[in-house]
């Protein structure tokens, strides 16, 4: 099967990981617990990373493409925050806390090097 530009990316496939990871972190949040905000702000920064990955892979220009890996980058050092947070208020595991940090920490790092191979 043929597949998308941003669905060769290694990058790619770390994100998506990270979007289910999330899923599990915001459904742990919100159990029972009142972390809905700090919850839907993850989800959404969560799947900006992937999104932005994607039209950053479907551009012609390299600037283009820097621009939304750069993009990309920052909703990743979002999501990082929002760990932090999270941690902080005692709404999840360490095991998540660890595991997201160790995906974010990667994802971060291909990014860095996308966007810089770009300019």
């Amino acid at each position: 099967m043929q597949k998308f530009d941003h669905e060769k990316l290694d990058v790619y496939q770390t994100a998506v990981e990270w979007v289910a990871l999330a899923q599990d972190i915001v459904a742990a949040m919100l159990d029972g617990k009142r972390h809905g905000p700090l919850a839907d702000q993850l989800q959404r920064a969560a799947s900006s990373i992937t999104l932005n990955i994607a039209e950053g892979a479907g551009e012609f220009s390299p600037a283009d493409k820097s621009r939304f890996y750069r993009i990309a980058k920052r909703s990743a050092t979002e999501c990082a925050a929002i760990l932090d947070v999270a941690q902080r208020r005692c709404c999840i595991s360490h095991d998540y806390f660890n595991h997201g940090r160790s995906l974010l920490l990667r994802i971060v790092g291909m990014l860095v090097k996308l966007a810089q191979a770009h300019c």
